[in-house]
């Protein structure tokens, strides 16, 4: 332990601790605007900088270890003064365009600017006139509000292992871009998001499509409808105001009502669905030995991608289950159509997702058409729907609760911790094990792929055969799993893992690039013991019990894996090329 003075406050903390971390252990507030707290300190912004007495210059405390017996000046004249330059020095290279700004009211920049009162321009202002890279159709980059942070590119380097932006020339024309100065969309970007949800301003945000729904929902010849994704329940109240992990399922049920929706579904009925069809797949390769093992999730469309990419190798081991998002779209197109008589030529399917691949993964295959039309037409982040509220002029937190739609609406407790790192495979070990055994799992929670470790291990005995399930969230630690894998394979033994599950941002969908800003691990904690708590306080736990998905087995699908669940709830894989040209 270290023992030193902040301000002239006592300050013990374990060594190493940076001088900005150990200021908030004394409720003393360094600003910063390039250190965040997923990522290692790079030192690029300068905002940070305090005094050591004694010492004969200012010293960067996001990089700078707390040494025994220092006694750290972080505000006086002279550093707020330091401070100012510097923010003035960054805006002069930065547009003035807040107003029309994405993160407008939520950046980080702005709000800096705002503390340490810069009325006007002190610095001629100088801005390279480039124009922004819409190529993906997920995420934007502006590449004119760049504050050369590097949070992005660590973030889609180290944290990622995708490696698609890079810094580009040097000095003052250093840029951040896609590496070999290519379109995003050429690049190996993955569309996960995490550079947007990281950046400290309105760098790279997502594609704004609540226009598109807007006039979807005006026009009288359209029959709107909308799900919810697991994760989404327990984030949005953070764009009103309210702690991470409330959950707000009934409020939003009733405030998508308002909006104009003529049904409202949720996505934990497909994780549902997703888990009996997936289970039944993991039963045919472990138990019946049709089909390589591992079995790999396939829920994530930026995993998707990343394995299309990077590691074809799998496809054999990939579940061809759809995401929970693409089956309900086509359950709402067929099923939902039929059963109430509607033309779903006209209907148009929304999904509030908490991630910036789910828009990539609408037109990723033909598969994606199964119902005849595309089966969902519009998915919109969890912060483009908080906007979508505040234009509405609703009052969301005073609403009295809704109900979903109870065709594809119910839900069981393994549906919505499908959001969480480690949430599918616990519901799929639930499933699994009772269509192995004829039993209900003795404890349904399974500490083991719980928690924010970035590789988790388990044992499971299925029917008095111990299954060995690996969890992976982060795409950075998926590499660790896979060549466990290939090793076994080169070896000629047994694979290692019998179940894999992979989610590539940290956390699971908790974590996803469309989630409200300001994500860290205690963000993600408080968000997955809301979904934790969903499942203990549900009456049913277990998707195979789900009444609803009974239903539609009986009614319309016939079994799992059967032809029609086959050919409207399965797709495809291929291997990609890194790089398009």
């Amino acid at each position: 332990m270290i023992k030193a003075r902040i301000n002239e406050i006592e300050v013990e903390v374990p060594a190493g601790t940076s001088i900005l971390d150990a200021a908030r252990h004394v409720q003393v507030k360094i600003p910063t605007l390039c250190k965040h707290r997923d990522l290692l300190p790079t030192a690029a912004c300068g905002i940070c900088v305090v005094r050591n007495k004694g010492g004969n210059k200012l010293i960067r405390a996001c990089c700078t270890p707390l040494e025994e017996g220092m006694q750290v000046t972080t505000h006086d004249r002279e550093i707020v003064d330091v401070r100012r330059s510097t923010l003035e020095l960054i805006l002069s290279n930065h547009p003035q365009a807040c107003l029309t700004c994405g993160r407008n009211g939520e950046c980080e920049l702005q709000s800096l600017a705002a503390d340490f009162n810069i009325p006007m321009e002190s610095i001629k202002r100088y801005v390279k006139d480039v124009p922004p890279d819409c190529s993906t159709g997920s995420i934007i980059i502006d590449f004119q509000k760049c504050i050369k942070c590097g949070r992005c590119i660590q973030v889609c380097q180290d944290m990622q292992n995708v490696w698609a932006l890079s810094f580009l020339e040097r000095g003052i024309n250093t840029r951040m871009a896609p590496a070999g100065d290519i379109t995003l969309a050429e690049s190996p970007c993955v569309k996960c998001g995490q550079c947007s949800a990281h950046c400290p301003t309105g760098a790279i945000v997502e594609n704004d499509e609540t226009p598109a729904v807007w006039e979807a929902l005006h026009d009288p010849a359209k029959i709107c409808v909308v799900q919810i994704a697991p994760s989404v329940r327990v984030t949005v109240g953070e764009a009103f105001g309210l702690p991470p992990g409330t959950n707000l399922t009934k409020k939003l049920y009733a405030a998508l009502r308002r909006l104009g929706f003529k049904a409202v579904f949720d996505t934990n009925f497909s994780a549902d669905l997703t888990i009996v069809e997936e289970a039944s797949e993991f039963i045919e390769r472990f138990v019946h030995h049709r089909g390589a093992l591992p079995l790999i999730t396939s829920c994530c469309p930026s995993w998707t991608d990343f394995m299309e990419k990077n590691h074809y190798d799998f496809i054999d081991n990939f579940s061809t289950a759809k995401s929970p998002q693409q089956m309900l779209g086509v359950l709402a197109k067929t099923y939902y159509a039929q059963k109430l008589g509607l033309d779903p030529a006209k209907m148009v399917v929304v999904s509030i997702m908490p991630c910036t691949a789910k828009k990539y993964e609408l037109s990723r295959t033909e598969e994606m058409y199964a119902s005849g039309y595309k089966d969902v037409d519009i998915a919109l982040t969890t912060r483009e729907l908080a906007r979508m509220l505040k234009q509405s002029g609703i009052d969301f937190l005073n609403l009295a609760d809704g109900k979903a739609d109870s065709l594809l609406g119910d839900y069981s407790g393994a549906g919505t911790i499908f959001g969480a790192t480690g949430g599918v495979m616990e519901a799929a070990l639930r499933t699994a094990y009772f269509y192995a055994t004829g039993q209900k799992l003795p404890k349904l929670e399974l500490e083991s792929v719980r928690g924010l470790q970035g590789v988790k291990e388990g044992t499971v005995r299925v029917g008095g055969a111990p299954v060995r399930v690996a969890v992976a969230h982060g795409l950075a630690n998926v590499e660790a799993v896979l060549e466990r894998v290939r090793a076994a394979r080169k070896a000629g033994g047994e694979a290692p893992y019998h179940f894999i599950e992979v989610m590539a941002c940290p956390g699971g969908c908790i974590g996803g690039g469309g989630q409200p800003y300001g994500v860290d691990n205690d963000r993600r904690k408080l968000r997955i013991a809301g979904l934790y708590q969903d499942d203990r306080d549900s009456t049913v736990r277990c998707s195979h019990e789900n009444p609803e998905v009974a239903r539609v087995y009986a009614d319309f699908l016939g079994e799992p894996l059967g032809p029609r669940a086959h050919q409207l709830l399965h797709t495809r894989y291929t291997a990609r090329p890194l790089y398009k040209r």
